[in-house]
């Protein structure tokens, strides 16, 4: 019986090489976008865009509700980089650590 679950699991799972495969680009499916990517495909490539970011941590061991230890981050995007005044449209995003989001 063993044997045969065994043997059921294996022609029902997929090949590990089918689980690591890349996912599917929209520029590689053939949509049309302006520009083409930059050297690490990122936001930075963007010329004068900033990223900032700081992580928090402090405490450790069990949870103690109100106390701690706290696990916290925030990243920025500075779309005319750091040392500009001018107003630009914004917006926010927050996700807490159970992946519901607010």
């Amino acid at each position: 019986m063993k044997l045969a679950l065994f043997v059921a699991c294996l022609i029902v799972a997929p090949p590990s090489g089918a689980a690591a495969q890349k996912p599917e680009r929209a520029r590689d499916l053939g949509v049309p976008f302006e520009g083409t990517p930059g050297p690490l495909d990122a936001i930075t490539d963007v010329g004068g865009v900033e990223v900032g970011h700081r992580t928090l941590i402090v405490g450790s061991g069990k949870l103690v509700v109100g106390k701690g230890p706290v696990r916290t981050g925030v990243t920025a995007v500075f779309p005319r980089g750091k040392g500009s005044d001018d107003p630009v449209f914004a917006g926010w995003f927050t996700m807490n650590g159970n992946g519901e989001m607010t």
